[in-house]
């Protein structure tokens, strides 16, 4: 899909399910990578296509692939919810109203999530660093991106990028890789 037929994914509906189906898995699995709930993984993204579709103007093809844009908005829906929990716990107010999955659509989340268990050890490996260079690490090594594309969800230029990746291999001090098609992530990671 070219840049112009992105936009039409707000206005046509044979696009945006084209559009949808597409990357649902891909999203489905970045956002499970950040998340450990099923029915909070279910409502980010869907809310990750929801807000794609507010803001299909900002996709650049020239900055990366349709799915590299997706993550940096899926990247931006998961960083307000966080914010979100974390004044919710410190009202300690918890939300009711979880849309209902069935006992198939439970037992597919809780797979996903337990597939993607592994990277979410590395998100705690990772915690010591500042938050551009490890969502420059999340990108690149659990998602699979390149510099490039990752440059381009975050809305940096390649070159800043670079700076925060060389400064993020400093600090770790260990070799970070791109995942595996299931993002094994038990071996040693390494950055390209």
């Amino acid at each position: 899909m070219g840049e112009s037929d992105l936009v039409r994914i707000g206005r046509d509906p044979t696009a945006f399910e084209a559009f949808y189906r597409r990357h649902f898995e891909a999203v489905t699995r970045f956002v499970a990578r950040r998340v450990d709930d099923p029915h909070t993984v279910a409502d980010l993204t869907a809310e990750s296509f929801l807000a794609a579709i507010g803001s299909v103007r900002t996709y650049r093809a020239d900055r990366g692939s349709e799915v590299a844009w997706l993550f940096g908005v899926a990247r931006h829906v998961v960083q307000a919810e966080n914010r979100r929990a974390a004044r919710e716990r410190r009202a300690a107010h918890r939300s009711a109203g979880r849309r209902q999955l069935d006992d198939d659509d439970m037992a597919r989340m809780e797979e996903r999530i337990d597939a993607e268990s592994s990277a979410r050890r590395v998100y705690a490996t990772l915690a010591g660093l500042p938050e551009g260079e490890r969502a420059l690490i999340e990108l690149m090594s659990v998602d699979g991106l390149s510099v490039t594309e990752a440059a381009a969800a975050l809305g940096i230029r390649p070159v800043t990028a670079r700076v925060r990746l060389h400064r993020a291999r400093k600090a770790l001090s260990i070799p970070i890789a791109p995942p595996t098609a299931s993002v094994a992530v038990a071996q040693p990671i390494e950055v390209r």
